[in-house]
């Protein structure tokens, strides 16, 4: 990456960053930006992809209805669906 690159701003706002800048943060097409004003200038930083959860906030968020299973069931039905996937590799 290089140490300091320049670009344009349009007659719409916009401005192209460097590709070997891109590539280097991994800022791909479609990368949501947060954009802030500093005394230095401005700073980009990447958005999450997905906003922050807490496991409280989801769960039980898919029903479940039947008798609950325990942890060996569990483990069974993880193995078998691993044999299932990879059965046919």
């Amino acid at each position: 990456m290089p140490e300091r690159a320049t670009t344009t701003v349009s007659t719409n706002g916009q401005i192209i960053l460097p590709k070997g800048i891109r590539e280097a943060l991994r800022w791909n097409p479609g990368t949501r930006l947060a954009v802030e004003s500093t005394g230095d200038g401005v700073l980009l930083k990447p958005l999450p992809v997905f906003a922050e959860t807490r496991p409280e906030d989801v769960f039980g968020s898919l029903p479940f209805e039947g008798a609950a299973k325990s942890p060996k069931e569990m483990d069974a039905g993880v193995r078998e669906e691993a044999r299932r996937r990879h059965a046919g590799n």
